[in-house]
Protein backbone atom coordinates (compact mmCIF):
# COMPACT_ATOMS: atom_id res chain seq x y z
CA UNK A 1 0.00 0.00 0.00
CA UNK A 2 1.61 3.07 -1.20
CA UNK A 3 3.45 3.74 1.87
CA UNK A 4 0.52 4.07 4.26
CA UNK A 5 -1.02 0.75 4.69
CA UNK A 6 -1.41 -1.28 7.91
CA UNK A 7 -0.61 -5.13 7.22
CA UNK A 8 1.89 -7.57 9.24
CA UNK A 9 2.91 -10.52 11.18
CA UNK A 10 3.41 -12.30 14.61
CA UNK A 11 2.39 -10.97 18.10
CA UNK A 12 5.46 -10.80 20.00
CA UNK A 13 7.70 -14.25 20.96
CA UNK A 14 7.73 -14.16 24.08
CA UNK A 15 3.80 -15.19 24.05
CA UNK A 16 1.20 -18.53 24.67
CA UNK A 17 -2.03 -18.99 23.16
CA UNK A 18 -5.34 -20.25 24.76
CA UNK A 19 -7.52 -22.00 22.20
CA UNK A 20 -10.83 -21.17 23.07
CA UNK A 21 -14.27 -23.35 23.06
CA UNK A 22 -15.63 -21.34 19.19
CA UNK A 23 -11.88 -22.26 17.71
CA UNK A 24 -10.55 -19.18 17.76
CA UNK A 25 -7.18 -18.59 19.46
CA UNK A 26 -6.49 -15.86 22.02
CA UNK A 27 -2.74 -14.93 22.48
CA UNK A 28 -0.94 -12.61 25.20
CA UNK A 29 1.60 -11.91 26.28
CA UNK A 30 3.82 -14.68 28.66
CA UNK A 31 4.15 -13.81 31.98
CA UNK A 32 0.72 -11.79 32.11
CA UNK A 33 -0.96 -11.80 35.62
CA UNK A 34 -3.18 -8.82 34.94
CA UNK A 35 -5.58 -11.93 34.08
CA UNK A 36 -6.47 -15.26 35.00
CA UNK A 37 -9.12 -17.83 35.43
CA UNK A 38 -12.69 -17.07 34.28
CA UNK A 39 -11.49 -12.87 34.22
CA UNK A 40 -9.22 -13.72 31.21
CA UNK A 41 -11.71 -15.51 28.84
CA UNK A 42 -13.43 -12.69 26.92
CA UNK A 43 -16.89 -11.81 27.61
CA UNK A 44 -19.68 -9.56 25.96
CA UNK A 45 -20.64 -6.31 27.46
CA UNK A 46 -18.28 -3.50 28.21
CA UNK A 47 -16.67 -0.29 26.16
CA UNK A 48 -13.86 -0.49 24.43
CA UNK A 49 -11.92 2.71 23.95
CA UNK A 50 -9.72 3.23 21.17
CA UNK A 51 -7.22 6.22 21.54
CA UNK A 52 -5.20 7.11 18.52
CA UNK A 53 -3.44 10.17 17.00
CA UNK A 54 -4.52 9.91 14.21
CA UNK A 55 -8.43 11.05 13.00
CA UNK A 56 -10.40 8.38 10.70
CA UNK A 57 -11.45 10.77 8.36
CA UNK A 58 -13.18 9.92 5.11
CA UNK A 59 -15.36 7.40 7.10
CA UNK A 60 -17.01 6.05 3.46
CA UNK A 61 -16.16 2.80 2.14
CA UNK A 62 -15.52 4.35 -1.24
CA UNK A 63 -12.66 7.09 0.36
CA UNK A 64 -11.03 4.51 2.74
CA UNK A 65 -7.59 3.06 1.21
CA UNK A 66 -7.61 -0.12 3.48
CA UNK A 67 -6.70 -3.63 3.51
CA UNK A 68 -8.23 -6.76 4.99
CA UNK A 69 -11.21 -3.86 5.63
CA UNK A 70 -9.19 -2.02 7.82
CA UNK A 71 -9.18 -2.39 12.18
CA UNK A 72 -12.40 0.15 13.30
CA UNK A 73 -14.01 0.33 9.77
CA UNK A 74 -14.62 -3.07 9.25
CA UNK A 75 -16.25 -3.10 12.38
CA UNK A 76 -19.35 -1.29 10.36
CA UNK A 77 -18.40 -2.31 6.71
CA UNK A 78 -18.17 -5.69 6.03
CA UNK A 79 -16.78 -6.71 2.27
CA UNK A 80 -16.88 -9.47 0.01
CA UNK A 81 -14.03 -11.18 1.59
CA UNK A 82 -11.65 -10.33 4.32
CA UNK A 83 -8.72 -10.97 6.49
CA UNK A 84 -8.05 -14.22 8.97
CA UNK A 85 -8.93 -13.17 12.08
CA UNK A 86 -5.64 -15.15 13.75
CA UNK A 87 -2.36 -14.72 15.02
CA UNK A 88 0.74 -14.91 12.61
CA UNK A 89 0.67 -16.48 9.66
CA UNK A 90 -3.15 -17.80 9.48
CA UNK A 91 -3.68 -14.60 9.79
CA UNK A 92 -2.27 -13.80 5.83
CA UNK A 93 -4.54 -15.63 4.42
CA UNK A 94 -7.69 -14.31 2.82
CA UNK A 95 -11.54 -15.56 3.82
CA UNK A 96 -14.73 -15.09 2.85
CA UNK A 97 -17.06 -12.13 4.59
CA UNK A 98 -20.46 -11.15 2.80
CA UNK A 99 -19.55 -14.14 0.20
CA UNK A 100 -19.62 -17.87 0.89
CA UNK A 101 -16.65 -18.20 -0.75
CA UNK A 102 -13.52 -15.82 -2.09
CA UNK A 103 -14.69 -16.44 -5.34
CA UNK A 104 -14.51 -18.69 -8.59
CA UNK A 105 -12.32 -17.72 -11.19
CA UNK A 106 -12.40 -18.52 -14.84
CA UNK A 107 -9.98 -20.86 -16.57
CA UNK A 108 -7.22 -17.42 -17.33
CA UNK A 109 -8.44 -15.34 -14.35
CA UNK A 110 -10.27 -12.95 -15.95
CA UNK A 111 -13.94 -13.29 -14.66
CA UNK A 112 -14.51 -14.11 -11.04
CA UNK A 113 -18.16 -15.15 -9.62
CA UNK A 114 -18.84 -14.42 -5.90
CA UNK A 115 -22.43 -15.31 -4.34
CA UNK A 116 -23.38 -13.74 -1.45
CA UNK A 117 -24.66 -15.85 2.39
CA UNK A 118 -27.81 -15.82 2.99
CA UNK A 119 -29.85 -13.89 5.70
CA UNK A 120 -27.40 -10.94 5.18
CA UNK A 121 -29.18 -7.25 6.96
CA UNK A 122 -28.27 -4.14 7.30
CA UNK A 123 -28.60 -1.79 10.51
CA UNK A 124 -31.90 -1.38 9.34
CA UNK A 125 -32.68 -5.46 9.07
CA UNK A 126 -33.10 -4.68 5.25
CA UNK A 127 -31.62 -7.23 3.06
CA UNK A 128 -27.83 -6.74 1.39
CA UNK A 129 -27.97 -7.85 -1.77
CA UNK A 130 -25.55 -8.16 -5.02
CA UNK A 131 -26.43 -4.54 -6.78
CA UNK A 132 -25.93 -2.66 -3.47
CA UNK A 133 -22.19 -4.08 -3.72
CA UNK A 134 -22.07 -3.00 -7.17
CA UNK A 135 -23.17 0.24 -6.27
CA UNK A 136 -20.48 0.88 -3.46
CA UNK A 137 -18.30 -0.46 -6.06
CA UNK A 138 -19.24 2.17 -8.84
CA UNK A 139 -19.69 5.43 -6.22
CA UNK A 140 -16.30 4.46 -5.53
CA UNK A 141 -15.28 5.86 -9.11
CA UNK A 142 -16.91 9.14 -8.44
CA UNK A 143 -14.42 12.19 -8.58
CA UNK A 144 -15.69 13.49 -5.45
CA UNK A 145 -15.29 10.25 -3.31
CA UNK A 146 -11.89 9.27 -4.91
CA UNK A 147 -9.00 8.40 -2.53
CA UNK A 148 -9.78 4.65 -1.98
CA UNK A 149 -7.24 1.88 -3.66
CA UNK A 150 -6.56 2.47 -7.55
CA UNK A 151 -7.17 -0.93 -8.71
CA UNK A 152 -10.45 -1.85 -9.87
CA UNK A 153 -10.13 1.51 -12.49
CA UNK A 154 -7.21 -0.48 -13.87
CA UNK A 155 -8.57 -4.19 -13.45
CA UNK A 156 -12.38 -3.93 -14.37
CA UNK A 157 -12.96 -3.36 -18.15
CA UNK A 158 -14.33 -0.04 -18.64
CA UNK A 159 -13.18 0.69 -15.45
CA UNK A 160 -10.80 3.98 -17.06
CA UNK A 161 -12.97 5.93 -18.19
CA UNK A 162 -15.86 5.48 -15.69
CA UNK A 163 -17.24 8.20 -13.59
CA UNK A 164 -19.11 6.76 -10.79
CA UNK A 165 -23.23 6.62 -10.66
CA UNK A 166 -23.48 10.43 -9.94
CA UNK A 167 -22.86 11.45 -13.80
CA UNK A 168 -24.14 7.84 -15.16
CA UNK A 169 -27.41 9.21 -16.55
CA UNK A 170 -28.82 5.70 -18.08
CA UNK A 171 -28.50 4.11 -14.50
CA UNK A 172 -26.56 0.86 -16.21
CA UNK A 173 -23.37 1.55 -14.30
CA UNK A 174 -20.31 -0.58 -15.22
CA UNK A 175 -21.24 -3.45 -17.71
CA UNK A 176 -17.95 -5.31 -16.28
CA UNK A 177 -20.02 -5.37 -13.19
CA UNK A 178 -23.17 -7.66 -13.36
CA UNK A 179 -26.00 -8.89 -10.70
CA UNK A 180 -27.92 -11.79 -12.42
CA UNK A 181 -29.96 -12.31 -9.29
CA UNK A 182 -29.53 -10.35 -5.65
CA UNK A 183 -27.09 -13.26 -4.44
CA UNK A 184 -24.79 -13.50 -7.29
CA UNK A 185 -22.07 -11.27 -8.73
CA UNK A 186 -19.39 -11.26 -11.48
CA UNK A 187 -16.70 -9.00 -11.86
CA UNK A 188 -15.42 -9.10 -15.84
CA UNK A 189 -11.62 -7.92 -16.12
CA UNK A 190 -9.29 -6.59 -18.57
CA UNK A 191 -6.54 -8.54 -17.58
CA UNK A 192 -5.82 -11.88 -15.54
CA UNK A 193 -5.51 -11.06 -11.84
CA UNK A 194 -5.12 -14.21 -9.36
CA UNK A 195 -5.53 -11.95 -6.46
CA UNK A 196 -8.67 -10.62 -7.07
CA UNK A 197 -9.72 -12.29 -3.58
CA UNK A 198 -7.36 -10.29 -1.99
CA UNK A 199 -8.62 -6.54 -3.23
CA UNK A 200 -11.84 -7.93 -2.29
CA UNK A 201 -10.75 -7.28 1.13
CA UNK A 202 -11.11 -3.18 0.56
CA UNK A 203 -13.70 -1.29 2.30
CA UNK A 204 -15.27 -0.38 -1.89
CA UNK A 205 -16.39 -3.73 -1.76
CA UNK A 206 -18.81 -2.94 0.97
CA UNK A 207 -22.45 -2.99 -0.13
CA UNK A 208 -23.95 0.67 -0.12
CA UNK A 209 -28.12 0.52 -0.84
CA UNK A 210 -28.27 3.39 -3.19
CA UNK A 211 -31.80 4.86 -1.58
CA UNK A 212 -29.41 5.70 1.36
CA UNK A 213 -26.52 7.00 -0.53
CA UNK A 214 -26.00 11.01 0.58
CA UNK A 215 -23.05 11.43 -1.98
CA UNK A 216 -20.21 13.00 0.85
CA UNK A 217 -22.43 13.25 3.59
CA UNK A 218 -22.47 9.39 3.33
CA UNK A 219 -20.25 8.97 5.82
CA UNK A 220 -21.34 11.40 8.31
CA UNK A 221 -23.85 8.10 8.87
CA UNK A 222 -23.00 5.27 6.51
CA UNK A 223 -25.39 2.45 6.93
CA UNK A 224 -23.56 -0.56 8.96
CA UNK A 225 -23.20 -3.91 7.20
CA UNK A 226 -20.93 -4.92 10.32
CA UNK A 227 -21.23 -6.14 14.21
CA UNK A 228 -21.25 -2.25 14.95
CA UNK A 229 -23.51 0.86 13.45
CA UNK A 230 -22.47 4.43 13.58
CA UNK A 231 -23.76 6.83 16.56
CA UNK A 232 -21.98 9.72 16.13
CA UNK A 233 -19.29 11.20 13.84
CA UNK A 234 -17.98 14.42 15.40
CA UNK A 235 -15.19 16.69 13.98
CA UNK A 236 -14.26 14.71 11.06
CA UNK A 237 -13.41 11.45 12.64
CA UNK A 238 -11.98 13.02 15.93
CA UNK A 239 -14.47 11.21 17.89
CA UNK A 240 -16.57 7.82 16.75
CA UNK A 241 -19.17 6.48 18.95
CA UNK A 242 -20.35 2.73 17.67
CA UNK A 243 -23.03 0.89 19.20
CA UNK A 244 -24.62 -2.63 18.63
CA UNK A 245 -25.55 -3.42 14.89
CA UNK A 246 -28.95 -5.22 16.17
CA UNK A 247 -29.12 -7.08 12.98
CA UNK A 248 -25.53 -8.40 12.35
CA UNK A 249 -25.68 -11.97 12.85
CA UNK A 250 -22.52 -14.48 14.33
CA UNK A 251 -24.24 -17.10 12.36
CA UNK A 252 -23.25 -15.11 8.57
CA UNK A 253 -20.03 -13.61 10.34
CA UNK A 254 -17.12 -16.25 11.42
CA UNK A 255 -14.64 -13.20 11.88
CA UNK A 256 -15.92 -11.19 14.05
CA UNK A 257 -16.12 -11.69 17.48
CA UNK A 258 -17.64 -8.24 18.49
CA UNK A 259 -18.08 -8.70 22.00
CA UNK A 260 -18.20 -4.67 23.52
CA UNK A 261 -21.30 -3.20 23.33
CA UNK A 262 -19.52 -0.03 22.33
CA UNK A 263 -16.71 1.56 21.05
CA UNK A 264 -15.45 4.84 21.64
CA UNK A 265 -12.71 6.02 19.55
CA UNK A 266 -10.93 9.50 20.42
CA UNK A 267 -8.38 10.36 17.97
CA UNK A 268 -6.13 13.65 17.19
CA UNK A 269 -4.05 12.79 20.33
CA UNK A 270 -0.38 13.81 20.30
CA UNK A 271 1.11 10.06 20.62
CA UNK A 272 3.04 10.41 23.78
CA UNK A 273 -0.48 11.41 25.35
CA UNK A 274 -1.91 8.28 24.12
CA UNK A 275 1.44 6.12 25.59
CA UNK A 276 1.02 7.79 28.84
CA UNK A 277 -2.86 6.89 29.20
CA UNK A 278 -2.21 3.66 27.82
CA UNK A 279 0.38 3.23 30.14
CA UNK A 280 -1.53 4.28 33.14
CA UNK A 281 -4.70 2.33 32.41
CA UNK A 282 -7.21 4.45 34.84
CA UNK A 283 -10.86 4.51 34.70
CA UNK A 284 -11.61 4.23 30.79
CA UNK A 285 -8.50 3.89 30.13
CA UNK A 286 -8.26 0.36 31.55
CA UNK A 287 -10.59 -1.01 28.56
CA UNK A 288 -8.15 1.17 25.57
CA UNK A 289 -6.05 0.10 22.73
CA UNK A 290 -4.42 2.26 20.15
CA UNK A 291 -4.24 1.01 16.50
CA UNK A 292 -1.86 3.70 15.09
CA UNK A 293 0.35 4.72 17.81
CA UNK A 294 3.93 3.33 18.52
CA UNK A 295 5.97 3.34 21.35
CA UNK A 296 9.56 5.08 21.13
CA UNK A 297 12.87 3.88 22.32
CA UNK A 298 12.49 5.99 25.49
CA UNK A 299 9.00 4.63 26.56
CA UNK A 300 10.38 0.96 25.59
CA UNK A 301 13.42 1.82 27.71
CA UNK A 302 10.85 2.47 30.57
CA UNK A 303 8.34 -0.35 30.07
CA UNK A 304 11.60 -3.12 29.99
CA UNK A 305 11.94 -2.55 33.67
CA UNK A 306 8.41 -2.70 34.65
CA UNK A 307 6.96 -6.63 34.19
CA UNK A 308 3.23 -5.95 34.20
CA UNK A 309 3.60 -3.03 32.24
CA UNK A 310 5.71 -4.86 29.71
CA UNK A 311 3.30 -7.78 29.45
CA UNK A 312 0.90 -5.49 27.84
CA UNK A 313 2.59 -4.59 25.00
CA UNK A 314 2.05 -5.71 21.56
CA UNK A 315 3.92 -6.86 19.25
CA UNK A 316 3.19 -7.34 15.21
CA UNK A 317 5.46 -6.66 12.10
CA UNK A 318 4.33 -4.99 9.08
CA UNK A 319 4.84 -5.84 5.55
CA UNK A 320 6.68 -2.95 5.29
CA UNK A 321 10.55 -2.58 3.77
CA UNK A 322 13.10 1.02 4.46
CA UNK A 323 15.77 1.29 1.52
CA UNK A 324 17.81 2.85 -0.82
CA UNK A 325 16.57 3.73 -4.27
CA UNK A 326 19.28 4.50 -6.85
CA UNK A 327 18.32 6.02 -10.27
CA UNK A 328 20.55 4.73 -12.81
CA UNK A 329 19.82 7.67 -15.25
CA UNK A 330 22.02 9.87 -12.57
CA UNK A 331 25.86 8.94 -12.38
CA UNK A 332 27.32 7.25 -11.30
CA UNK A 333 24.34 5.49 -10.24
CA UNK A 334 24.42 3.94 -13.66
CA UNK A 335 26.96 1.91 -12.89
CA UNK A 336 25.75 -1.45 -11.70
CA UNK A 337 29.28 -1.90 -9.18
CA UNK A 338 28.93 1.65 -7.55
CA UNK A 339 25.73 0.49 -6.60
CA UNK A 340 26.86 -2.77 -5.08
CA UNK A 341 29.56 -0.96 -3.33
CA UNK A 342 27.20 0.94 -1.65
CA UNK A 343 25.17 -2.16 -1.02
CA UNK A 344 28.15 -3.61 0.75
CA UNK A 345 29.42 -0.44 2.52
CA UNK A 346 26.14 -0.03 4.35
CA UNK A 347 26.07 -0.72 8.49
CA UNK A 348 22.65 -2.21 8.95
CA UNK A 349 23.14 -2.45 13.05
CA UNK A 350 23.64 1.92 12.74
CA UNK A 351 20.78 1.61 10.26
CA UNK A 352 18.80 -0.47 12.81
CA UNK A 353 19.59 1.65 15.59
CA UNK A 354 19.08 5.24 13.62
CA UNK A 355 15.58 3.20 13.79
CA UNK A 356 14.84 3.01 16.94
CA UNK A 357 16.90 -0.05 17.79
CA UNK A 358 16.49 -3.70 17.37
CA UNK A 359 12.84 -3.37 19.20
CA UNK A 360 11.59 -1.52 16.26
CA UNK A 361 13.62 -2.42 13.71
CA UNK A 362 15.20 -5.59 12.12
CA UNK A 363 17.72 -5.72 9.37
CA UNK A 364 16.88 -6.04 5.80
CA UNK A 365 18.20 -7.95 2.63
CA UNK A 366 15.52 -8.45 0.49
CA UNK A 367 13.10 -6.33 -1.24
CA UNK A 368 10.27 -7.98 0.30
CA UNK A 369 9.27 -8.90 3.95
CA UNK A 370 9.80 -11.89 5.24
CA UNK A 371 6.60 -13.03 5.87
CA UNK A 372 6.02 -16.13 4.17
CA UNK A 373 2.62 -14.42 2.29
CA UNK A 374 5.58 -12.64 0.48
CA UNK A 375 7.41 -15.39 -1.04
CA UNK A 376 11.06 -13.89 0.23
CA UNK A 377 13.85 -16.02 -0.69
CA UNK A 378 15.92 -14.99 1.87
CA UNK A 379 18.83 -13.80 -0.15
CA UNK A 380 21.40 -11.71 0.14
CA UNK A 381 22.82 -10.84 -3.06
CA UNK A 382 25.69 -8.47 -1.58
CA UNK A 383 26.31 -9.69 2.27
CA UNK A 384 27.94 -7.06 4.14
CA UNK A 385 27.62 -8.90 7.34
CA UNK A 386 25.93 -6.15 10.52
CA UNK A 387 28.30 -3.41 10.43
CA UNK A 388 29.15 -3.24 6.75
CA UNK A 389 32.47 -4.38 4.26
CA UNK A 390 33.58 -1.37 3.70
CA UNK A 391 37.04 -3.55 2.13
CA UNK A 392 34.80 -5.00 -0.47
CA UNK A 393 32.88 -2.09 -1.11
CA UNK A 394 36.38 -0.45 -1.69
CA UNK A 395 37.27 -3.15 -4.58
CA UNK A 396 34.08 -2.61 -6.25
CA UNK A 397 34.87 1.22 -6.29
CA UNK A 398 38.37 1.01 -8.32
CA UNK A 399 36.53 -1.77 -10.78
CA UNK A 400 34.39 1.18 -11.08
CA UNK A 401 36.84 3.55 -12.09
CA UNK A 402 36.70 5.01 -8.31
CA UNK A 403 39.81 4.17 -6.76
CA UNK A 404 40.23 6.82 -4.99
CA UNK A 405 36.49 7.07 -3.53
CA UNK A 406 34.26 9.17 -4.69
CA UNK A 407 31.57 12.24 -3.77
CA UNK A 408 27.72 11.65 -3.61
CA UNK A 409 24.52 13.21 -2.53
CA UNK A 410 21.87 11.24 -0.48
CA UNK A 411 18.55 13.01 -0.56
CA UNK A 412 16.46 12.02 2.48
CA UNK A 413 13.18 13.68 4.63
CA UNK A 414 14.29 16.50 7.28
CA UNK A 415 11.38 14.93 9.44
CA UNK A 416 12.72 13.03 12.79
CA UNK A 417 9.84 10.17 11.76
CA UNK A 418 8.92 7.86 8.77
CA UNK A 419 11.00 7.08 6.05
CA UNK A 420 14.32 8.58 4.56
CA UNK A 421 14.80 10.40 8.17
CA UNK A 422 17.87 12.14 9.13
CA UNK A 423 18.67 9.66 11.40
CA UNK A 424 19.17 7.08 9.27
CA UNK A 425 20.72 8.86 6.46
CA UNK A 426 23.75 10.09 9.55
CA UNK A 427 23.93 6.22 9.85
CA UNK A 428 24.67 5.72 6.15
CA UNK A 429 27.30 8.72 5.87
CA UNK A 430 29.60 7.40 8.19
CA UNK A 431 29.32 3.59 7.39
CA UNK A 432 30.00 4.83 3.34
CA UNK A 433 33.26 7.00 4.96
CA UNK A 434 34.82 4.08 5.61
CA UNK A 435 34.37 2.74 1.90
CA UNK A 436 35.63 5.98 0.80
CA UNK A 437 32.55 7.59 0.05
CA UNK A 438 31.83 10.83 1.15
CA UNK A 439 28.60 11.57 1.24
CA UNK A 440 26.54 14.89 1.17
CA UNK A 441 23.41 14.89 3.11
CA UNK A 442 20.78 16.96 1.26
CA UNK A 443 17.12 16.90 3.94
CA UNK A 444 13.65 17.88 2.16
CA UNK A 445 10.37 18.96 3.62
CA UNK A 446 8.64 16.27 3.99
CA UNK A 447 6.04 17.36 0.68
CA UNK A 448 8.66 19.27 -1.30
CA UNK A 449 10.70 15.27 -0.70
CA UNK A 450 7.61 13.15 -1.73
CA UNK A 451 7.31 15.58 -4.46
CA UNK A 452 11.27 15.16 -5.84
CA UNK A 453 11.55 11.66 -5.20
CA UNK A 454 8.59 10.35 -7.36
CA UNK A 455 9.28 12.96 -10.29
CA UNK A 456 10.65 10.92 -13.49
CA UNK A 457 12.14 14.22 -14.20
CA UNK A 458 13.60 15.19 -10.74
CA UNK A 459 14.25 12.26 -9.03
CA UNK A 460 17.51 12.15 -7.13
CA UNK A 461 20.08 9.79 -8.10
CA UNK A 462 20.43 8.39 -4.13
CA UNK A 463 17.52 8.18 -1.69
CA UNK A 464 15.97 7.16 1.23
CA UNK A 465 12.29 5.70 0.79
CA UNK A 466 10.01 2.85 1.89
CA UNK A 467 7.43 1.10 0.48
CA UNK A 468 4.49 -0.84 1.92
CA UNK A 469 1.89 -3.67 1.02
CA UNK A 470 -1.58 -3.46 0.17
CA UNK A 471 -2.19 -7.01 1.27
CA UNK A 472 0.41 -9.73 2.33
CA UNK A 473 1.49 -10.68 -1.35
CA UNK A 474 4.94 -9.99 -3.52
CA UNK A 475 2.33 -8.51 -6.29
CA UNK A 476 1.42 -5.18 -4.67
CA UNK A 477 5.19 -4.77 -3.62
CA UNK A 478 6.83 -5.62 -6.58
CA UNK A 479 4.37 -4.73 -9.74
CA UNK A 480 4.83 -0.73 -8.65
CA UNK A 481 8.59 -0.20 -8.18
CA UNK A 482 9.67 -2.63 -11.21
CA UNK A 483 7.11 -3.34 -13.83
CA UNK A 484 8.21 -0.93 -16.71
CA UNK A 485 4.76 -0.25 -17.38
CA UNK A 486 3.81 1.82 -14.29
CA UNK A 487 6.43 4.01 -15.04
CA UNK A 488 4.63 7.49 -14.50
CA UNK A 489 6.34 10.14 -16.36
CA UNK A 490 3.85 13.21 -15.60
CA UNK A 491 2.62 11.93 -12.36
CA UNK A 492 3.58 10.43 -9.12
CA UNK A 493 6.20 7.32 -10.16
CA UNK A 494 6.99 4.71 -7.87
CA UNK A 495 9.63 2.57 -10.34
CA UNK A 496 12.40 4.79 -8.82
CA UNK A 497 15.18 2.36 -10.78
CA UNK A 498 12.84 3.25 -13.67
CA UNK A 499 13.62 -0.53 -14.63
CA UNK A 500 11.66 -1.51 -17.97
CA UNK A 501 12.81 -5.05 -18.18
CA UNK A 502 10.41 -7.04 -20.79
CA UNK A 503 11.37 -10.25 -19.04
CA UNK A 504 10.60 -9.23 -16.06
CA UNK A 505 6.97 -7.72 -16.90
CA UNK A 506 6.39 -10.96 -18.90
CA UNK A 507 6.67 -12.52 -15.35
CA UNK A 508 4.18 -9.97 -13.95
CA UNK A 509 1.73 -10.94 -16.01
CA UNK A 510 2.66 -14.78 -15.39
CA UNK A 511 1.94 -14.22 -12.25
CA UNK A 512 -1.16 -12.77 -11.78
CA UNK A 513 -2.79 -15.51 -13.92
CA UNK A 514 -2.59 -17.46 -10.89
CA UNK A 515 -5.03 -18.16 -8.67
CA UNK A 516 -2.61 -20.19 -6.26
CA UNK A 517 -1.66 -17.96 -4.00
CA UNK A 518 0.96 -20.30 -2.59
CA UNK A 519 2.56 -21.00 -5.95
CA UNK A 520 2.20 -17.15 -7.32
CA UNK A 521 4.41 -16.49 -3.82
CA UNK A 522 7.08 -18.70 -4.83
CA UNK A 523 7.35 -16.75 -7.69
CA UNK A 524 7.07 -13.51 -6.60
CA UNK A 525 9.93 -14.32 -4.32
CA UNK A 526 11.94 -15.72 -6.95
CA UNK A 527 11.59 -12.19 -9.00
CA UNK A 528 12.42 -10.17 -6.16
CA UNK A 529 15.78 -12.48 -5.64
CA UNK A 530 16.32 -11.61 -9.71
CA UNK A 531 15.80 -8.61 -9.44
CA UNK A 532 17.98 -7.85 -6.86
CA UNK A 533 20.88 -8.95 -8.29
CA UNK A 534 20.60 -5.39 -10.30
CA UNK A 535 21.24 -3.41 -7.01
CA UNK A 536 18.16 -0.90 -7.77
CA UNK A 537 17.74 -0.41 -4.96
CA UNK A 538 19.17 -1.64 -1.30
CA UNK A 539 17.05 -3.30 0.99
CA UNK A 540 17.76 -1.16 5.02
CA UNK A 541 15.25 -2.44 7.71
CA UNK A 542 12.08 -3.96 8.39
CA UNK A 543 9.53 -2.18 10.83
CA UNK A 544 8.31 -3.38 14.05
CA UNK A 545 5.16 -2.25 15.88
CA UNK A 546 5.38 -2.42 19.78
CA UNK A 547 1.74 -0.93 20.90
CA UNK A 548 0.45 -0.82 24.61
CA UNK A 549 -3.23 -1.71 25.59
CA UNK A 550 -5.22 -1.13 28.66
CA UNK A 551 -5.06 -3.76 31.92
CA UNK A 552 -8.43 -4.48 31.55
CA UNK A 553 -8.49 -5.63 27.29
CA UNK A 554 -8.80 -9.36 26.88
CA UNK A 555 -7.93 -11.44 23.56
CA UNK A 556 -5.24 -10.10 21.94
CA UNK A 557 -5.16 -10.74 18.43
CA UNK A 558 -2.33 -9.96 16.23
CA UNK A 559 -1.52 -11.11 12.72
CA UNK A 560 0.72 -11.10 9.70
CA UNK A 561 -1.64 -9.20 8.06
CA UNK A 562 -2.37 -6.11 10.06
CA UNK A 563 0.63 -6.08 12.43
CA UNK A 564 -1.33 -4.35 15.02
CA UNK A 565 -4.31 -5.71 17.75
CA UNK A 566 -7.47 -6.57 15.86
CA UNK A 567 -10.44 -4.95 17.41
CA UNK A 568 -13.00 -6.88 16.31
CA UNK A 569 -11.60 -9.87 18.43
CA UNK A 570 -10.94 -7.63 21.72
CA UNK A 571 -13.22 -7.81 24.40
CA UNK A 572 -13.22 -5.86 27.97
CA UNK A 573 -12.98 -6.73 31.46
Amino acid sequence: MRQSSVIARRVAAASVCLVLASGAAACGPEDSDAASGDDAKPKKGGTLRVLNSEPQTDFDPARLYTSGGGNVPSLVFRTLTTRNREDGAKGTEVVPDLATDTGKASKNATVWTYTLKKGLKYEDGSPITSADIKYGIERSFAAELSGGAPYLRDWLIGGADYQGPYKDKGEKGLDSIETPDERTIVFRLNKPEGEFPLLATQTQFAPVPKAKDKGSKYEEHPVSSGPYQVVENENDGERITLKRNPHWSRETDEERFAYPDRIDVRSGLDPSVVNQRLSASTGADAAAVTTDTNLGPAELSKITGDKKLAARVGTGHFGYTDYIAFNPKVKPFDNPKVRQAIAYAVDRTSVVNAAGGSSLAEPATTFLPEQKAFGSTGHDHFPAGKTGNPAKAKKLLAEAGYKNGLKVTLTHSSTKVGRGNPETAAALQDALKKAGITVSLKGLEDNKYGDVIHSVKDEPGFFLTGWGADWPSGGPFLAPIFDGRQIVRDGANFNTGQLDDPAVNKEIDEINKLTDLDEAAGRWGALDEKIGKQALVVPLTHPVYKRLYGKDVRNIVISDWTGVLDISQVAVK
